[in-house]
């Protein structure tokens, strides 16, 4: 089972954006984007930047609050969806197709976040430029709240190297294993819906609470907690 380093330009396509865009219950997300305007502490009409945005179940709740915000994601097919349903509401969201380690602004935002796991995507050597750009792109005493639950301390408590799970019309299963040489979990997912099925690898990283605070540190955040 292997994952490139590069899997999460090619993963989210067809069925399994369906899946992820199915997966997660609107209370839960309502609870994230309280969690975000509460660690952000800035009110609307503040610029906010969500990256990777993914299918925009936080960037779209957001903006119909009143906040500016830019989401960015690699996916197209992730993409589409939100574009679609913040037209429909009337929404004025910006979106940008880029790579999360690929961002140009400077002094801009009110605000950032990372949520989904996705930190944990982006290869060993990226990291650094990512959080530099988030930095860059901040205006001086704004916040950046990341969402990161694979932390090694909680993922060695509960990992499992088989589950299966249902969301909505579908059946997700995951077979996965953590590697100690690069310090990734490899997981290959399977979703089905009737007679469709997908199957990809993907891995992510699993730092320490320590390492994510240094790296935090050295890319010139303050006050890490």
């Amino acid at each position: 089972m292997y994952a490139p380093d590069d899997w999460y330009k090619s993963f989210f396509q067809g069925l399994f954006v369906e899946a992820w865009l199915d997966a997660m219950p609107a209370e839960h997300t309502e609870r994230e984007v309280d969690f975000i305007r509460h660690k952000l502490a800035v009110s609307p009409p503040a610029s906010v930047l969500d990256v990777p945005c993914g299918g925009g179940r936080h960037a779209i709740p957001l903006a119909e609050l009143g906040y500016r915000v830019t989401a960015v994601d690699i996916s197209p097919d992730f993409l589409k969806a939100p574009r679609q349903r913040a037209d429909e509401k009337n929404l004025q969201i910006d979106w940008y197709q880029q790579d999360m380690s690929d961002l140009q602004w400077h002094s801009v935002y009110d605000g950032a976040y990372c949520f989904g796991n996705s930190f944990g995507y982006i290869p060993d050597d990226v990291i650094p430029r990512f959080l530099a750009q988030i930095v860059c792109a901040l205006k001086p005493g704004a916040r950046f709240v990341l969402d990161y639950p694979v932390l090694l301390e909680n993922v060695l408590k509960i990992f499992m190297e088989k589950s299966s799970h249902t969301f909505g019309d579908f059946k997700g299963e995951r077979n996965g294993r953590y590697d100690p040489e690069s310090g990734r979990i490899v997981v290959e997912h399977t979703v089905t819906r009737g007679d469709q099925t997908a199957r990809a690898v993907m891995n992510q990283r699993a730092y320490t609470y320590r390492q994510i605070c240094d790296l935090f540190t050295a890319a010139g955040f303050e006050d890490v907690q």
